[in-house]
């Protein structure tokens, strides 16, 4: 006979857990939080626009637990505020979901100080967040990074974005390693093109749902089910790297 309590691997309990997500009031981030509070893990979102954290609160509060904290991660103090914030909301963190950025364009058409912020935002943050939560996590714990399929497509236009997520690209393999021992498990998602308002004013909100409706661009609840995917394996299976694309290239 076949042993049908062996057909499925080993899926771990989502309920009770404690989650942190940066850039966690819109987009991708903040369908990641809607859907980890769905199934009982309690959030903890930062993000720069108080409307947004408020909208992204209310929609956590609907289906789970959650709170957050309007910061700028470019700032080593807000970081700070972010995680103590953090800490004394959810008293530990079991999963951290490294995801805030910002746009960044062509460096020949940047200034210094916008270089700087850019990168500040979107590599040093990460990398920083990720140091701060392994700091608090113990054995059986995930951190999870949000890239970009900029990193592998490196077109034009937009080449201190690529730069930065370039560099996480490089940097999630070493770092898991570090990590492996400690049972705490580092895994990368790269989203190609994806609506949110990240892609304001280019791709405003109408343009976004005919293009979600050819198949031309993902929908961030597509990234938020990759992320759940991702934490559900076992603690044997290190799922180190998603790539989500549309099944059709935009125009």
């Amino acid at each position: 006979m076949i042993d049908e309590s062996d057909a499925h691997t080993e899926a771990p309990e989502l309920d009770g857990r404690r989650a942190i997500i940066t850039g966690g009031t819109t987009g991708i981030g903040r369908a990641i939080a809607v859907l980890l509070a769905s199934y009982g893990v309690r959030v903890f979102v930062c993000g720069r626009t108080p409307e947004h954290l408020d909208d992204a609160l209310q929609r956590i509060g609907e289906v789970g637990e959650g709170d957050g904290i309007n910061v700028d991660l470019s700032v080593a103090e807000d970081v700070d505020r972010f995680f103590e914030a953090a800490d004394a909301f959810l008293g530990g963190i079991d999963i951290a979901v490294i995801n805030a950025a910002v746009p960044a364009a062509a460096l020949a058409d940047s200034g210094e100080s916008e270089t700087r912020y850019q990168l500040d935002t979107d590599l040093t943050a990460y990398l920083i967040c990720a140091q701060e939560a392994a700091r608090r996590m113990e054995s059986g714990s995930d951190i999870l990074f949000i890239g970009s399929m900029s990193a592998v497509s490196r077109k034009p236009g937009s080449s201190i974005y690529i730069a930065a997520k370039a560099g996480i690209e490089g940097f999630v393999p070493a770092f898991r390693k570090e990590l492996a021992e400690e049972d705490i498990k580092v895994g990368l998602i790269d989203p190609g093109f994806t609506g949110a308002d990240f892609q304001y004013p280019e791709f405003p909100p109408e343009k976004q749902k005919e293009l979600i409706g050819k198949h031309q661009m993902l929908r961030a609840e597509d990234i938020a089910v990759a992320a759940h995917f991702m934490l559900t394996q076992p603690r044997r299976t290190a799922v180190s790297l998603i790539r989500v694309e549309t099944r059709l290239e935009h125009p």
